[in-house]
């Protein structure tokens, strides 16, 4: 009983309270690639905490989507953050199919996004919004092919078992290798990084997640923001717990859980620092070349697939 009153509140915690700093290392690393001294670590931090204490302003046109998606796109990541295998394999949310509800969840608050972006009538809105659709259309199916490769090898649509499964790996397989490739191109797209989208800027012709949220203010793009950075590294969890869980704890017990916070601190640092390398070293693409990059995201996870059945 105590187990699932602690399990829930340990991945909130950790989610919520390290999604920050993963966004202002990224963000700090980067500066020093350039050789800039960059922000501090914790600045997103003082910026929440910046815009958690501003009141919002709201278009005049705007009507109770506006107001709700904040909060839907804040719930949706919490409900996932209890579907992730984060320290522990056992997750608090643990039944078959989660899988599918993770990526549905992802896409309510997408769609809720788009709706907010087109409901105050900004041009800017809508385009951004419509670039959103368009990519996510091309994103999703790999994502989802690409985490059902280690769902077909492990024979189970839950994650928890999936990351159970996966412990017993000491080498990935072919068809492993290509599906974490292509849900690496996925979470470059889905969090708005470069090449994909830069999340700095302001030009209006470039913008895409930028462009939707331009009308926020206040404790509104607070959570939008927070909920961004949770995405980021939620994303990032599901990728290293699924593909490489090594050093997750089976249980509950307080070593355990220290062991399992080192290795993942170590694992989500290493990807993040891999992130600053590609954003460091790449321009963004041009919209139109987006597709060739989801593309390939697409190939290789159905590949994975093909690859499975082949060699086993």
């Amino acid at each position: 009983m105590i187990q699932l009153i602690i399990l829930p509140i340990l991945q909130i915690v950790v989610i919520v309270g390290l999604s920050p700093l993963v966004k202002g290392f990224i963000n700090k690393t980067e500066a020093r690639f350039q050789c800039r001294r960059g922000p501090s670590l914790f600045q997103p931090y003082y910026n929440l905490m910046k815009l958690l204490r501003k009141d919002a302003v709201v278009s005049e046109t705007a009507s109770w989507i506006f107001r709700a998606t904040p909060y839907i796109a804040f719930i949706s990541i919490l409900i996932i953050a209890l579907l992730v295998p984060v320290l522990s394999s056992t997750v608090p949310a643990n039944f078959t199919g989660d899988v599918i509800l993770i990526i549905y969840l992802f896409a309510l608050g997408r769609f809720f996004l788009v709706l907010s972006s087109l409901d105050t009538g900004s041009a800017f809105g809508g385009m951004g919004g419509s670039r959103e659709m368009t990519i996510s259309s091309m994103a999703e199916p790999a994502m989802m092919l690409s985490i059902f490769t280690v769902a077909i090898i492990s024979g189970s649509t839950n994650l928890s078992n999936i990351t159970q499964a996966m412990l017993h790996y000491k080498v990935l397989s072919p068809s492993l290798l290509l599906a974490l490739a292509a849900l690496a191109i996925v979470i470059i797209a889905e969090t708005g990084r470069i090449p994909v989208d830069n999340p700095f800027t302001h030009l209006e012709l470039t913008m895409i997640h930028e462009g939707m949220i331009l009308e926020f203010s206040g404790r509104y793009l607070a959570l939008i923001e927070w909920a961004s950075c949770m995405k980021l590294l939620i994303l990032l969890t599901i990728l290293v717990n699924t593909f490489l869980p090594w050093g997750v704890a089976s249980g509950l017990t307080f070593p355990g859980l220290i062991i399992s916070f080192a290795f993942y601190v170590v694992k989500i640092g290493f990807f993040a620092l891999l992130i600053a390398i590609v954003e460091s070293s790449f321009a963004k693409v041009r919209l139109f070349r987006i597709p060739n990059l989801l593309g390939t995201s697409f190939i290789l996870a159905v590949l994975a697939i093909i690859t499975h059945y082949i060699v086993s």
